[in-house]
Protein backbone atom coordinates (compact mmCIF):
# COMPACT_ATOMS: atom_id res chain seq x y z
CA UNK A 1 0.00 0.00 0.00
CA UNK A 2 1.29 3.37 -0.65
CA UNK A 3 0.64 6.77 1.07
CA UNK A 4 -0.76 10.30 -0.91
CA UNK A 5 -0.66 13.46 1.45
CA UNK A 6 -4.11 15.69 1.46
CA UNK A 7 -3.24 18.80 2.67
CA UNK A 8 -6.82 20.49 4.00
CA UNK A 9 -6.74 24.60 4.65
CA UNK A 10 -9.31 25.10 6.92
CA UNK A 11 -9.93 29.56 7.62
CA UNK A 12 -11.00 30.38 11.83
CA UNK A 13 -12.01 33.81 12.02
CA UNK A 14 -11.01 35.08 15.90
CA UNK A 15 -12.68 38.31 16.23
CA UNK A 16 -10.78 40.01 19.31
CA UNK A 17 -12.41 42.97 21.48
CA UNK A 18 -10.12 45.94 22.88
CA UNK A 19 -11.58 47.80 24.95
CA UNK A 20 -10.11 51.53 25.00
CA UNK A 21 -10.68 53.39 28.25
CA UNK A 22 -13.25 52.99 30.42
CA UNK A 23 -14.36 56.49 30.31
CA UNK A 24 -14.60 56.39 26.62
CA UNK A 25 -17.00 53.51 26.72
CA UNK A 26 -16.53 52.43 23.13
CA UNK A 27 -14.91 48.92 21.72
CA UNK A 28 -12.43 48.71 19.33
CA UNK A 29 -12.86 45.20 17.13
CA UNK A 30 -10.57 43.67 15.00
CA UNK A 31 -10.84 40.60 13.40
CA UNK A 32 -8.01 38.27 12.52
CA UNK A 33 -7.69 35.57 9.51
CA UNK A 34 -6.05 32.24 10.93
CA UNK A 35 -4.93 29.52 8.22
CA UNK A 36 -4.66 25.95 10.11
CA UNK A 37 -3.18 23.41 7.83
CA UNK A 38 -3.85 19.32 8.70
CA UNK A 39 -2.27 17.14 6.97
CA UNK A 40 -3.96 13.57 6.27
CA UNK A 41 -2.56 10.88 4.82
CA UNK A 42 -4.75 8.38 3.11
CA UNK A 43 -3.55 4.55 2.48
CA UNK A 44 -4.20 3.29 -1.29
CA UNK A 45 -5.19 -0.25 -1.83
CA UNK A 46 -6.05 -2.75 -4.65
CA UNK A 47 -7.91 -5.91 -4.59
CA UNK A 48 -10.32 -8.10 -6.22
CA UNK A 49 -13.65 -8.10 -6.18
CA UNK A 50 -16.19 -10.19 -8.47
CA UNK A 51 -18.92 -8.49 -10.22
CA UNK A 52 -20.54 -8.53 -13.94
CA UNK A 53 -21.74 -5.22 -14.69
CA UNK A 54 -22.36 -1.79 -13.73
CA UNK A 55 -25.12 -1.97 -10.95
CA UNK A 56 -22.24 -4.16 -9.53
CA UNK A 57 -20.00 -1.40 -10.03
CA UNK A 58 -22.49 1.34 -8.11
CA UNK A 59 -23.17 -1.41 -5.24
CA UNK A 60 -19.39 -2.49 -4.85
CA UNK A 61 -18.28 1.55 -4.52
CA UNK A 62 -21.18 2.17 -2.40
CA UNK A 63 -20.25 -0.14 -0.14
CA UNK A 64 -16.72 0.71 0.14
CA UNK A 65 -17.44 4.39 0.36
CA UNK A 66 -20.17 3.06 3.15
CA UNK A 67 -16.98 2.90 6.00
CA UNK A 68 -15.78 5.76 7.66
CA UNK A 69 -12.64 7.45 6.27
CA UNK A 70 -12.68 5.93 2.99
CA UNK A 71 -12.04 8.67 0.38
CA UNK A 72 -12.87 7.39 -2.84
CA UNK A 73 -13.65 3.98 -4.19
CA UNK A 74 -13.59 3.04 -7.89
CA UNK A 75 -13.80 -0.96 -9.41
CA UNK A 76 -13.10 -1.47 -12.53
CA UNK A 77 -15.47 -4.15 -13.77
CA UNK A 78 -12.88 -5.61 -16.76
CA UNK A 79 -10.43 -6.43 -14.56
CA UNK A 80 -12.67 -7.26 -11.52
CA UNK A 81 -10.62 -5.20 -9.22
CA UNK A 82 -10.94 -2.27 -6.67
CA UNK A 83 -8.38 1.00 -6.10
CA UNK A 84 -9.66 2.33 -2.89
CA UNK A 85 -8.05 5.65 -1.14
CA UNK A 86 -8.83 5.91 2.98
CA UNK A 87 -7.52 7.27 6.10
CA UNK A 88 -5.62 4.67 8.14
CA UNK A 89 -6.72 6.37 11.23
CA UNK A 90 -10.42 5.86 10.73
CA UNK A 91 -10.48 3.02 8.57
CA UNK A 92 -8.53 -0.65 7.90
CA UNK A 93 -8.85 -2.67 4.95
CA UNK A 94 -10.31 -5.11 6.68
CA UNK A 95 -13.33 -3.35 7.38
CA UNK A 96 -13.58 -2.29 3.72
CA UNK A 97 -13.54 -6.14 2.14
CA UNK A 98 -16.29 -6.96 5.22
CA UNK A 99 -18.27 -4.10 3.61
CA UNK A 100 -18.25 -5.27 0.06
CA UNK A 101 -18.30 -9.01 1.58
CA UNK A 102 -21.76 -7.70 3.24
CA UNK A 103 -23.16 -6.27 0.21
CA UNK A 104 -22.91 -9.77 -1.45
CA UNK A 105 -19.84 -9.72 -3.32
CA UNK A 106 -16.43 -11.54 -3.14
CA UNK A 107 -13.17 -10.40 -2.19
CA UNK A 108 -9.96 -11.55 -2.66
CA UNK A 109 -10.06 -12.12 1.33
CA UNK A 110 -14.30 -12.52 2.23
CA UNK A 111 -16.58 -14.70 0.23
CA UNK A 112 -19.62 -12.38 -0.08
CA UNK A 113 -23.34 -12.68 1.72
CA UNK A 114 -24.78 -15.54 0.37
CA UNK A 115 -28.08 -13.82 1.51
CA UNK A 116 -27.29 -10.95 0.26
CA UNK A 117 -25.78 -12.22 -3.08
CA UNK A 118 -29.14 -14.42 -3.42
CA UNK A 119 -30.74 -10.74 -3.20
CA UNK A 120 -28.80 -9.72 -5.94
CA UNK A 121 -30.23 -8.62 -9.40
CA UNK A 122 -30.08 -11.75 -12.10
CA UNK A 123 -27.11 -9.71 -13.74
CA UNK A 124 -25.37 -9.35 -10.66
CA UNK A 125 -25.08 -12.73 -9.70
CA UNK A 126 -21.37 -13.11 -10.85
CA UNK A 127 -19.39 -16.99 -11.54
CA UNK A 128 -18.53 -17.10 -8.28
CA UNK A 129 -15.00 -19.02 -9.73
CA UNK A 130 -14.18 -15.95 -12.36
CA UNK A 131 -10.53 -14.20 -11.90
CA UNK A 132 -10.30 -10.98 -10.11
CA UNK A 133 -7.63 -8.56 -9.71
CA UNK A 134 -7.01 -8.98 -13.60
CA UNK A 135 -3.49 -7.15 -14.30
CA UNK A 136 -4.58 -6.86 -17.91
CA UNK A 137 -6.87 -5.82 -19.92
CA UNK A 138 -10.11 -8.21 -20.03
CA UNK A 139 -12.26 -8.37 -23.39
CA UNK A 140 -15.69 -7.42 -22.29
CA UNK A 141 -18.05 -9.75 -22.03
CA UNK A 142 -22.18 -10.27 -22.49
CA UNK A 143 -22.74 -8.64 -19.15
CA UNK A 144 -21.62 -5.46 -21.05
CA UNK A 145 -24.95 -3.52 -21.55
CA UNK A 146 -25.78 -3.13 -17.89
Amino acid sequence: MKRTNLMLSLAVVAAMSVSSCKTEGSKDSTKEKVEVKTEIAYTDATFGVRGNCGMCKKTIEKAATSVEGVANANWDKAKKKIDVSFDGSKANIDAIHQAIANSGYDTDKLSGSEDAYNNLPKCCQYDHSMEMNLTEEVKEDNHSNH
